[in-house]
C-alpha cells in the first residue's frame, strides 16, 4: 500500500485525533477512496471493513444525522428516523460540506464542524480492525472498531437494511 504526503485536510484530522489522545495513523492514498470499494481496494481490506459516513438531513429540525456503516451494507432510512424523531432525508454536497467542514467522501466519523448526532451500525464491532475518512476523498485511517463508540459519541444500532 502506497501513500503520499498528507494534505492540510488531513493533517488537520491527523492533528485532531492527536489533541483526542487518539494516535492513530493517517493515510493519504495516491488513488481515491471516495467509494467503499475503492477505499478497500486502496487499503487491502474487506469492503465490509470500510466505515463508510452517511450524512442525512432532518427534514423538519435541518439537522445533519451521520450513520456509520460497513461498506457493504446500506443504511435503513426509516429505522434512522425513527431513532432521530423525525422523518429524514438525502443531504446534499453543500449541506455535508457546511455540517461536517469535510466533502463527500471524506466525511470522517468525527470532528465536524457542528455537532452532528451519530449512530453506529453494530455490524462494524466483528471486526478486528476498520478503516473510516481521514478527512479528503484519498485519506483514511485505521482502527479497532470498539474505539469507534468512544471516538464518536455515536450510538450503537442496527441500523443496515436488512
Amino acid at each position: 500500500m502506497s501513500t503520499v504526503q498528507l494534505s492540510k485536510s488531513a493533517q488537520r484530522f491527523r492533528q485532531l485525533l492527536l489533541d483526542r489522545g487518539y494516535d492513530y495513523e493517517v493515510l493519504e492514498m495516491p488513488d481515491s477512496t471516495r467509494t467503499a470499494d475503492d477505499a478497500a481496494r486502496a487499503i487491502g481490506c474487506t469492503v465490509a471493513q470500510i466505515a463508510k459516513s452517511l450524512i442525512f438531513r432532518g427534514q423538519q429540525s435541518d439537522a445533519a444525522l451521520l450513520a456509520i456503516m460497513g461498506g457493504a451494507n446500506r443504511a435503513d432510512v426509516a429505522r434512522l428516523a425513527a431513532l432521530a424523531g423525525e422523518p429524514i432525508g438525502k443531504a446534499d454536497a453543500a449541506f455535508v460540506r457546511t455540517q461536517t467542514g469535510y466533502a463527500i467522501g471524506g466525511v470522517p466519523p468525527t470532528g465536524h464542524s457542528t455537532s452532528v448526532r451519530t449512530f453506529i451500525d453494530v455490524e462494524l464491532l466483528e471486526f478486528d480492525e476498520i478503516w473510516a475518512a481521514a478527512g479528503t476523498p484519498r485519506a483514511v485511517f485505521g482502527m479497532p472498531p470498539g474505539e469507534l463508540h468512544e471516538l464518536t459519541g455515536g450510538q450503537l444500532e442496527n441500523i443496515r437494511q436488512e
